[in-house]
């Protein structure tokens, strides 16, 4: 296996309150692999919060690829999805959810897999390959994710986005990509709360963000999105639902 650098950072945001709350990010390191995941806000304040399901879904998948390294990894989520939904009796469509983005390398191939919107990002001597899961973007700037109702209306059906959540049927529908592993330079993995930086806020691209990172390391990406976010305190140069979102960033360079 090649030598691999990695490089994670992570930083808890605030809840819809504006209060300080443990982060529903979560990111796991195995030998060939990472996975990364967004934990989503629960539609209901019955049901358990989006970051006991990413933690709980984190750990499938995490035991999954070791047990499986070479499996697909759409099935690999796929299972993952109906073991969690089956020993906590979660219902499709009244269940927490979450974002997954899995990067998976061996000595020949790398694969990524995205499942709504937490992109990997691709740095080759080609240029940059963004995986990303546009759909959510797309139905918010459409008007159509405008209340919590919407959310569930649209979530995991068709013509709307999909996430994992309790139906296994999800993982169809991931966004995925491979290369050859002697082709690529450095992969990204990031939650949403860091890609905003590039997608909305636009303070940075995608290269200025490896810049950043190898320069100075993965949380002076975070501290960035954080700073812009500090200038607008009250969310109108960029509407938010919260001030700042949990932040999760992982860099694999390859070497």
């Amino acid at each position: 296996m090649p030598d691999i650098d990695i490089d994670i950072a992570e930083q808890a945001g605030v809840g819809a309150d504006g209060r300080p709350r443990p982060t529903e990010d979560h990111v796991v390191v195995l030998d060939n692999a990472v996975v990364l995941l967004d934990g989503a806000t629960s539609p209901s304040p019955d049901l358990p919060s989006g970051g006991w399901y990413a933690g709980l879904l984190t750990e499938r998948l995490a035991a999954g690829l070791r047990a499986a390294p070479d499996a697909d990894l759409a099935q690999l989520l796929s299972s993952a999805i109906a073991e969690v939904a089956d020993e906590h009796e979660l219902r499709i469509g009244n269940s927490p959810s979450s974002t997954v983005a899995m990067l998976r390398w061996t000595d020949m191939r790398v694969d990524a897999l995205v499942l709504a919107d937490s992109p990997i990002v691709a740095f080759s001597a080609a240029g940059v390959h963004v995986v990303s899961d546009n759909r959510i973007a797309e139905l918010r700037g459409g008007g159509k994710l405008r209340t919590g109702a919407d959310v569930r209306a649209q979530r995991n059906a068709s013509g709307g986005f999909w996430v994992a959540e309790a139906d296994p049927g999800a993982a169809e529908h991931a966004v995925r990509a491979s290369w050859p592993r002697a082709e690529l330079e450095t992969v990204l993995l990031a939650t949403d709360g860091v890609a905003v930086g590039v997608d909305e806020y636009r303070i940075l691209d995608w290269p200025q963000v490896l810049k950043l990172a190898r320069t100075q390391g993965a949380r002076a990406v975070l501290d960035a999105v954080r700073a812009a976010e500090l200038d607008d305190p009250h969310a109108t140069r960029w509407p938010r639902p919260k001030r700042h979102d949990d932040q999760a960033l992982a860099l694999i360079h390859f070497r």
